[in-house]
């Protein structure tokens, strides 16, 4: 895969690597096509089960779009994947932003794409494309919502403002702060424990969650139900497992 984005292999993580740091790893066309790429080696890739979203260096998670080649991004606004790479999918394995420095725009909506989000504390956040008129169309005006809420998402899509790494957490924007330089490191022991628990219930319950997020409550309980029954048999082992003893008292919980 080429220089600009980087696929590698760590345990049973898959590190996605944007690695433009002289643009602040912002994105141009040929940048998105291969995150699209890298994207699609993970879902391919069955002994991947977590996928670690990341930007070079530890200025910057991502920019965002490169203005500077905005016109490279124009063949890509109808695609099903998105602007910028893969926004408009869905991961069927569970995916974590690992961000450090700048996390702007369309970068911010790469990392609302990821189910957790990992921040060093020198991190900011920001839907800075506010300030030029350019509206959100990587899925930041859905996911922020169901990741904050609909009053404090509307105050940071309205706005513009920067966000800080301490007040992302206080209102869930980020699901941990890590020390400088440590957020990858973070980021993979996250992945490997979510990769040790069994599977078919941790992809069951994650599935369950995101369908159900929009839809009446009656029917995300029967969705829920649906989801769980095909992994009956080896909860029954699981619950006969944890009962003889094993997994008590927080082990095995790896994070």
């Amino acid at each position: 895969m080429a220089d600009a984005v980087t696929y590698e292999r760590h345990g049973a993580a898959a590190v996605l690597t944007i690695d433009r740091p002289e643009r602040r790893n912002a994105i141009d066309g040929a940048t998105a096509e291969l995150l699209t790429d890298g994207y699609r080696a993970f879902v391919a890739d069955d002994a991947a089960r977590v996928l670690v979203l990341t930007g070079a260096g530890e200025l910057a998670f991502c920019a965002g779009a490169d203005l500077k080649a905005i016109e490279t991004l124009g063949p890509r606004l109808e695609l099903d994947d998105g602007p910028l790479g893969f926004t408009r999918l869905i991961s069927p394995k569970p995916t974590i932003a690992a961000i450090s420095g700048w996390c702007l725009a369309g970068g911010l909506e790469l990392a609302l794409w990821c189910d957790l989000r990992i921040a060093t504390t020198d991190a900011r956040l920001g839907f800075t494309e506010r300030r030029f008129g350019v509206p959100l169309i990587d899925g930041g005006t859905q996911r922020l919502p169901r990741i904050v809420g609909l009053g404090r998402a509307l105050d940071m899509i309205l706005t513009g403002r920067i966000v800080e790494a301490d007040e992302a957490l206080r209102i869930g924007l980020v699901t941990e702060i890590a020390a400088a330089g440590r957020h990858l490191d973070r980021a993979l022991e996250y992945a490997e424990a979510l990769a040790a628990f069994p599977q078919d219930t941790l992809l069951a319950d994650r599935s369950a969650a995101l369908e159900g997020i929009g839809v009446p409550f009656g029917q995300g309980m029967r969705l829920e139900a649906r989801s769980a029954q095909p992994t009956l048999a080896s909860a029954w082992g699981g619950a006969a497992r944890f009962a003889a003893g094993e997994g008590r008292g927080g082990a095995g919980s790896g994070v």
